[in-house]
């Protein structure tokens, strides 16, 4: 005897003015009597407080309060009876009422390691105090409602990068300091969730040969604690050097940058009272050294001699237009004599016009 819950899409994503439709499935090898079948959505935001940057007292609360966005509880069935073999019955549920209004804000789906924000529908067949109840429980994603877009066009934003020995705040190797470096390029600074992040970088000079070139995409998650905020960051993909540089670059050769945003890892940009996900793009050079080759596996986070690496945040955002033209701006780092804007808006780029389609699975 068992029950499930099959969603009305495969993809499961579904926006806050959409009614929640599937099916409860049972199986069973003979009937049985139910007092009632009940559906329950539930939508949180889970805080939680680890080490890092939290202090011992901030550690001990652990995991905070909840904070609600939806619960809601319909009755799909009353008291009947159930037959035995394979039993459908359909149900549709409404997330967020028109009179509403904007009391509850429906932030997107996302699943990081402080915070999560996660939505639910869980199923319980109630058989009576002499037999245990059945329950299902399964996720469903929430995305921003269409209609609630902006509809005029936004021109995404790229940042022009300058990566050098004398930018780098940590200690390198020798050869480095004096042979010098000099890698430049521009990577976007604000992404649809549809679009890849795309950009590109030229190693212009490097005295100690290239290991590889890493894109390592970041959050930063931030919690509200009292008067304190704890903010942590974390790794959440790795693109493999491959697919940026793997062995030594040929100088003054453009590489494309195109990485792929995972679904359900990341969400639009989020500034709460209680909370913030914020994202980061982190660009790191490993030179080929005796030190990189006993480190392979270092934390790319944390700075290291045989390492240069240049972070530019990110904003992600949902969008119904976004344009093509592309606004260019420089990185704080880099000065204006040695990198022009002439220069890289005639340079060639990854294409833009890729989007994830809304039917590709969650597998």
């Amino acid at each position: 005897m068992s029950v499930e819950i099959k969603l009305s899409r495969s993809n499961r994503i579904y926006r806050p003015n959409e009614p929640l439709e599937g099916t409860i499935v049972t199986k069973s090898p003979s009937s049985f009597s139910h007092s009632a079948i009940r559906l329950t959505v539930n939508g949180s935001v889970t805080l939680q407080i680890r080490g890092g940057s939290a202090g011992v007292i901030e550690s001990v609360y652990g995991v905070l309060k909840p904070i609600s966005i939806v619960n809601k509880s319909v009755e799909v069935k009353s008291s009947g009876r159930i037959g035995s073999g394979t039993t459908e019955i359909p149900f549709s549920v409404i997330l967020k009422n028109p009179g509403d209004g904007n009391l509850e804000s429906f932030y997107e789906t996302f699943h990081g390691a402080d915070i999560s924000i996660q939505y639910l529908v869980t199923v319980e067949i109630l058989r009576g105090y002499l037999h245990k109840s059945l329950s299902a429980t399964v996720e469903f994603i929430i995305e921003t409602a269409k209609a609630n877009l902006p509809d005029q066009e936004i021109s995404p934003e790229m940042v022009l990068f300058y990566i050098t020995q004398d930018t780098q705040r940590h200690p390198l190797l020798p050869e480095l300091k004096s042979g010098g470096f000099r890698v430049t390029g521009k990577i976007c600074t604000q992404c649809s969730l549809s679009d890849p992040i795309s950009g590109e970088l030229t190693v212009e000079a490097s005295a100690v040969p290239i290991l590889s070139i890493d894109i390592h995409l970041l959050r930063v998650e931030s919690t509200l604690l009292g008067e304190r905020i704890i903010t942590e960051t974390s790794l959440i993909q790795t693109t493999q050097a491959i697919l940026i540089a793997d062995g030594d670059v040929c100088r003054q050769m453009t590489l494309p940058i195109y990485v792929i945003v995972p679904r359900l890892l990341t969400c639009p940009t989020i500034y709460a009272g209680p909370f913030s996900i914020e994202f980061k793009v982190s660009i790191v050079i490993t030179f080929a050294s005796e030190l990189s080759k006993l480190h392979p596996k270092s934390d790319p986070r944390t700075p290291r001699q045989w390492l240069a690496m240049e972070s530019v945040p990110l904003e992600l955002v949902r969008m119904k237009y976004f344009s093509n033209s592309v606004n260019i701006r420089l990185l704080d780092n880099v000065p204006d004599s040695n990198l022009h804007l002439d220069t890289f808006r005639h340079a060639s780029s990854p294409p833009t016009n890729f989007h994830m389609s809304d039917d590709i699975g969650l597998d």
